[in-house]
């Protein structure tokens, strides 16, 4: 099932895993990423609930950005490799 997932998410995935940067990966990053990840998800789904209860269909764009923003440190964060997962703190020294 992670094969699968990986290989969808691989463009994703590839643009964090690039790169000549030496890695320093510690795993408090990776958890820190994944906990990222579901703060922006359900700042999104407040911001969605809120989009719909005032009917102000301006507000999808801040729902659009939190949601792909939690997407993204959700992917990383549990299909990233460490490379990635480094990448995306730019923590390189």
């Amino acid at each position: 099932m992670k094969a699968f997932f990986t290989k969808l998410f691989s463009p994703i995935l590839k643009l964090f895993e690039k790169g000549e940067e030496p890695e320093n990966y510690q795993p408090s990053h990776r958890k820190i990423l994944l906990i990222m990840g579901v703060l922006f998800l359900g700042l999104a789904g407040v911001s969605l609930y809120f989009t719909f209860r005032t009917d102000q269909m301006a507000a999808l764009l801040p729902t659009l950005i939190f949601a792909a923003t939690g997407l993204v440190c959700a992917i990383v964060g549990f299909l990233g490799s460490d490379k990635a997962v480094s990448n995306i703190w730019r923590s390189a020294r």
